[in-house]
């Protein structure tokens, strides 16, 4: 704390892990997407318009959706994702 300011970790990780970063694929073909929505406002239209363009090139894609915005998403969820799809993308806004 300084002159009176507390900063707050916006990650809710009292202590975040720390893990080296993946390589991405070089490519999605045969890959499952995963496309999470988040909650925030219009971020399912975001997703809605990724999914037709992967469904087009060919591309598998499942959708997912934490109950809200305003916390993590829960652990069911988080390891559905982690066993049935290769690669994730979340819907972000503001």
């Amino acid at each position: 704390m300084k002159d009176g300011l507390i900063l707050l970790d916006p990650t809710a990780e009292s202590s975040p892990a720390q893990r080296e970063r993946l390589t991405p694929p070089a490519s999605l073909d045969g890959l499952t997407v995963g496309l999470l929505d988040i909650g925030k406002a219009r971020g399912n239209v975001f997703l809605d318009q990724l999914e037709v363009g992967m469904a087009a090139r060919g591309l598998t894609v499942r959708r997912y959706a934490k109950p809200t915005n305003t916390k993590v998403a829960p652990i069911a969820i988080a390891q559905t994702i982690a066993t049935e799809c290769d690669v994730v993308v979340e819907a972000l806004s503001d």
